[in-house]
């Protein structure tokens, strides 16, 4: 006779001196109760509401709660939490979203339309008693895996007659749940007896729920490092060089996708996708001082000759046609001059039209600047602010310089938050930096003119070719 015997023997006949085994459950019943009937449109509610629109606002509104004001003052935790956020708006709104979503699914079967939403479980089975199964039917699933990945491990440490309980118990917890009618007290006698078990025969190997949740919201800040790093990026407008485009205190999304995805701290790409198009709107590292990022619109590429003419762009001779919308200010406090009187013109190069701003009260730049010569691996930049920016025209003391392609950081998506002293604007939310352009809200009284540029958009509007490099 074989030394070895099976765990269900072993469990069916334990030996002298142990505690008696449990009597086993009657056989399985052959008769399944009919799944209960969900709505689709119950569901696509619950799913949508609870796990894509909640998280999402709340996650939004806790960003912008913890976003402090301009000017103040952060001191203590709050302070230092209040600076994360400010700091890295995404990668926190991904983590406070996890966060959320975490304690929704904890709550998932209490929930509006939970039962339109999740497995059909049995029909018979009581409201109060979904969690329960669904957790049996997870600890099932989880002592399998287990038993699976640490076989070996686990005839070396835990003994035959051990196993072969623990086999028992899983054994009667599957037919408890499957016993028709449903036994609610056999059910979680059962299922208590399997928990425990596989917490003391296998709990070495166990996850505890703090890991799964911690390695949760470790996977949420990797994903968010991630994403910042390879894909997309927030930012925030700390100048007016962009109005009316984009105001002070606009949070933008960059797409680090479009030029090729940059290797962290080293000045190269996965792959390279250059030059970028006239009419591009970039964030890069200012050539000066590459600590600060700066945000422009790409006006000539390799190759180029830049002029300006009273701030007019002007590309290997030809003038970049514009429309004149008519007379608009805007006031900035933290400038020396406190209100902005200028012309609105919507400009045309390549595929894109957008708005830019002449003011009237600058006199930094001089009537004619130029001729400048794009180099061989760079682009030269203006802001839509033409008077009020330091841009390609100024840089280097006066000389004038090009952004090299490895500074450039991606190129500017959209508005996904606008905060200025006054509080949060909505008018700004979802305001597109490329693509059709979108007069300020105080423009308003010029929508005719504005909709008449937009329709007389010139035939040509793309340069001639530069001189050769």
């Amino acid at each position: 006779m074989s030394t070895e015997e099976s765990p269900r023997a072993a469990a069916a006949d334990p030996p002298p001196g142990d505690k008696e085994a449990p009597a086993p459950l009657p056989a399985r019943a052959v008769f399944e109760p009919p799944l209960a009937r969900r709505s689709r449109v119950l569901r696509l509610v619950y799913w949508t509401v609870w796990f894509g629109i909640l998280p999402v606002a709340l996650a939004c509104v806790l960003v912008w709660a913890l976003t402090p004001a301009g000017g103040a003052e952060l001191n203590g935790g709050l302070g230092w939490l209040q600076s994360m956020v400010r700091a890295q708006p995404v990668p926190v709104g991904i983590v406070l979203f996890t966060a959320l979503e975490i304690a929704l699914w904890a709550a998932r079967h209490e929930l509006p339309f939970a039962k339109d939403a999740h497995p059909p479980l049995r029909a018979d089975l009581p409201a109060r008693m979904r969690g329960p199964f669904e957790r049996a039917r997870a600890l099932l699933d989880e002592a399998e895996v287990i038993l699976s990945r640490n076989a070996r491990a686990i005839a070396r440490d835990v003994s035959l007659k051990e196993r072969g309980r623990l086999r028992s118990d899983l054994d009667a917890l599957a037919e408890a749940m499957d016993r028709v009618p449903f036994d609610e007290e056999g059910f979680m006698g059962a299922f208590e007896r399997a928990d425990g078990e596989i917490d003391v025969r296998l709990g070495r190997w166990r996850k505890s729920e703090v890991r799964e949740y911690l390695e949760a919201i470790m996977m949420a800040v990797a994903v968010a490092f991630a994403l910042r790093a390879f894909v997309i990026e927030a930012f925030k407008i700390p100048s007016g060089s962009m109005i009316p485009t984009l105001m002070v205190g606009d949070h933008i999304f960059v797409n680090k996708f479009t030029y090729g995805p940059a290797i962290p701290y080293a000045h190269a790409r996965v792959w390279t996708s250059m030059p970028p198009r006239r009419g591009d709107v970039i964030v890069f590292a200012f050539p000066e001082h590459p600590e600060q990022d700066f945000i422009k619109r790409v006006i000539v590429v390799e190759g180029d000759k830049l002029e300006a003419k009273d701030g007019h762009p002007i590309i290997n001779g030809w003038e970049v046609p514009s429309c004149r919308v008519g007379s608009w200010g805007y006031s900035d406090y933290d400038s020396p001059i406190t209100h902005h009187e200028g012309d609105l013109f919507v400009e045309y190069l390549g595929d894109d039209e957008y708005l830019t701003f002449y003011d009237r009260a600058s006199s930094v730049f001089p009537e004619y600047q130029g001729p400048f010569y794009a180099k061989k691996g760079e682009a030269w930049v203006m802001g839509d602010n033409r008077n009020n920016s330091h841009d390609s025209r100024m840089w280097f003391g006066g000389q004038g310089g090009g952004v090299p392609f490895d500074n450039i950081r991606g190129r500017a998506l959209f508005v996904w938050l606008s905060v200025s002293d006054n509080g949060v604007d909505w008018s700004r939310e979802g305001a597109p930096v490329m693509g059709r352009p979108r007069l300020p809200p105080s423009a308003m009284g010029l929508e005719g003119q504005f909709e008449a540029c937009l329709k007389s958009r010139p035939a040509v509007t793309n340069p001639p070719a530069g001189p050769p490099l």
